[in-house]
């Protein structure tokens, strides 16, 4: 099996609230590019979103990007989702 094969589970497990900006944004590109996961711009904007709100600057241009790609409804659920993560991490 190629490298390129092998999925990742879950590529958020074990950050927590004191993750830095770009391990958030990392964690938005995985799932915005579908890099050993499925690609999901629901939870590419989630982990954009909160790298954002810790700073990054490359994460609030690609977190607008996924808008481009989203329902209105993902995107409600996207920031939810987002709400809820911060909530949970705190």
């Amino acid at each position: 099996m190629a490298y390129a094969d092998v999925l990742i589970e879950a590529p958020e497990v074990g950050l927590t609230k004191d993750a830095a900006a770009e391990e958030l944004y990392r964690i938005g590109l995985i799932y915005s590019t579908g890099m050993g996961v499925a690609a999901d711009y629901v939870a590419a904007h989630k982990w954009f979103n909160l790298a954002a709100l810790k700073g990054s600057t490359e994460a609030k241009v690609c977190r607008q990007e996924m808008v481009e790609y989203m329902t209105k409804s993902e995107l409600k659920q996207a920031l939810r989702s987002a709400r809820e993560w911060m909530q949970k991490a705190h």
